[in-house]
């Protein structure tokens, strides 16, 4: 058989099959994404420097009486920073994008113009808004802290909110609903919250990253103690991650979902399942990770992980070492700690301003990493460092 035929049957193939399993969602075909093996673990590694492939921003978050926080940020736009702790006490700070304190807005309570939690705040600085993601209702206030509107999250659903909320365009959020087994992914009216586009990624039955123990009338669950996201910005597109699907689809801005990567074995084959998360994204390297689906909650230990990246100039998996190149010393930064950003910016990670001071006080910084950490105090706010594409 001649080579160009076999390709066109392939590609016919190939089609009939995204288009068989997509059950509603028009489907692209790439021949060229990605298969991972999650079963396997890759003994070949490779240490790279983080500077070698990223641009790389450092921030420090002013510190004053007012602003003493932990650092979680939650969106980063082109003028601001919204910050809050971890603890989620309904603080909210706002810096400017050097970092600059701006002002702290505290709007949690019960009435209908206030936050009861924060799941997540997303900015719309061409509007002047922040979105804040909360229970069963996302609240919007301009970046001063006054009440515009808000709107309850879909009632057909067992989940408290959305998980991912980004800022897709001048009239619309992407948005994640973990808990729904049928249409996860959505794009939703900023102004009122009404559903204008389902995504519909396929799958069998919905599987999710959690182990649950029942006693008595009581039941707890647990999940794996570094947030995943199933929504990724990537230069223009959006990464689509279904835990329950076999296949990662890239969301194109004509509505089209295109293969990106395909998983074997099924994760409706596994017992327990072992779930494929994505962290971070560089023209050549994809970072990720496995993670079994087990806990012993006896021992209050589980979900063991295998890390992993592809190379797409090599076509290879490998296991991997990254390092900021602003130390001296061989510094580690842990993909399962970097969280997506926007197109411009890939992820931020955060830096901890007494193991900054101390690194400085060895002689292990470098550049400008060092000038900051020279003006730190041990009890500052973190250094944020972006992570953005190389122009």
């Amino acid at each position: 058989m001649k080579r160009a035929n076999l390709i066109s049957i392939l590609v016919i193939i190939l089609s009939l099959t995204v288009t068989a399993e997509s059950r509603g969602q028009r489907q692209s075909v790439n021949n060229d994404f990605i298969k991972v093996d999650v079963t396997k673990s890759y003994s070949q590694k490779k240490e790279l420097i983080l500077q070698d492939f990223m641009d790389v921003e450092y921030i420090p978050l002013e510190t004053n009486d007012e602003f003493v926080n932990q650092g979680l940020v939650q969106d980063i736009g082109k003028k601001f920073i919204v910050v809050i702790n971890k603890n989620r006490d309904g603080d909210i700070f706002i810096y400017d994008r050097t970092g600059k304190a701006i002002r702290k807005i505290n709007r949690k309570g019960q009435g209908p113009e206030e936050y009861p939690n924060i799941l997540g705040i997303t900015l719309d600085e061409d509007n002047n808004e922040m979105f804040v993601s909360g229970s069963r209702k996302t609240v919007v206030y301009d970046l001063y802290g006054k009440f515009k509107r808000s709107f309850n999250h879909k009632k057909d659903t067992k989940t408290t909110g959305y998980f991912d909320i980004f800022n897709y365009d001048k009239d619309n959020l992407i948005c994640y609903d973990k808990h729904n087994e049928e249409i996860a992914f959505v794009l939703i009216s900023k102004q009122d919250g009404s559903i204008i586009k389902e995504i519909k990624i396929p799958f069998k039955k919905k599987k999710l990253l959690m182990q649950f123990s029942t006693k008595g009338s009581a039941t707890t669950a647990v999940g794996p103690p570094d947030a995943h996201h199933s929504i990724i910005p990537f230069k223009g597109d959006w990464i689509l991650l279904e835990l329950s699907s076999d296949t990662v689809y890239t969301f194109l801005p004509d509505y089209s979902l295109c293969p990106f990567l395909v998983r074997t074995p099924s994760i409706q084959s596994m017992n327990p399942e072992v779930h494929l998360i994505l962290r971070l994204f560089s023209d050549r390297y994809y970072f990720m990770e496995t993670i079994k689906n087990v806990y012993d909650f006896n021992k209050n230990r589980g979900f063991p992980k295998t890390f992993m990246m592809y190379d797409k100039q090599e076509r290879a998996m490998f296991n991997y070492a990254v390092y900021n190149g602003d130390y001296t010393t061989k510094k580690e930064i842990y993909m399962s700690i970097t969280r997506p950003v926007n197109h411009e910016i890939e992820s931020w990670y955060p830096l901890e301003a007494h193991q900054l001071v101390e690194s400085y006080k060895n002689g292990e910084l470098k550049g400008k990493l060092k000038e900051i950490a020279a003006k730190l105090d041990e009890e500052d706010n973190p250094v944020i460092m972006l992570i953005k594409h190389k122009k």
